[in-house]
């Protein structure tokens, strides 16, 4: 196992790639920490690029480095949210424009590790997004106040300049980065 691993809490039973969005925060974080059950076990705002990933016993440093040379070929780029947008009534969320550079961070990740297909193959189409709240956690009208109240904030702006491997368990808190694997190129471009 990487050397990343050895921190303390519980130990990790699933890791993902994740896009973390740091300029979401002021705008989304307290309604996720409502409404999102991955802000509770920890994990930041984010656009996700592969979940669930390796599991934490194949993550060696020879992952981590085919990762990092693998990522390197990216450049980073910036991004818009300009709408607040729904996965029928269960999930609201952000789209980022353009969401092109999303979909080749996933392809290109899922052509190297092609046994880990976004959110395990669940999904005919995969669409780049920010969670802002599910019913998983939050009640309907609760995801509809909030998906007013993100709306009235948008839009705001983005640099996407990295890319974090995360590894964590159900319980709250538990997520943690790994390691973050920077993105080459002008990361003060915004659309």
């Amino acid at each position: 196992m990487c050397e990343h691993f050895r921190m303390g809490g519980a130990a990790p039973v699933e890791t993902a790639l994740i896009v973390p969005v740091p300029a979401a925060d002021p705008v989304v974080g307290r309604h996720r920490r409502e409404l999102d059950h991955s802000a509770v076990w920890g994990v930041p705002a984010h656009l996700t690029i592969s979940y669930p990933f390796l599991a934490p016993g194949r993550i060696t440093e020879a992952v981590v480095g085919e990762l990092r040379a693998l990522l390197s070929r990216v450049e980073s780029f910036g991004c818009v949210f300009r709408r607040v947008e729904w996965f029928g009534n269960e999930v609201v969320w952000l789209a980022p424009e353009p969401a092109e550079p999303f979909h080749r961070l996933i392809e290109l990740v899922w052509r190297r590790f092609p046994e880990c297909p976004p959110y395990g193959g669940a999904h005919r189409e995969v669409v780049p997004h920010l969670t802002v709240g599910s019913t998983r956690l939050g009640e309907p009208d609760a995801l509809r106040r909030a998906a007013v109240a993100v709306g009235a904030e948008l839009p705001f702006r983005a640099v996407i300049d990295r890319v974090r491997l995360v590894a964590g368990a159900t319980a709250p808190g538990s997520w943690h980065p790994v390691t973050e694997f920077g993105l080459p190129g002008s990361a003060g471009r915004l659309p």
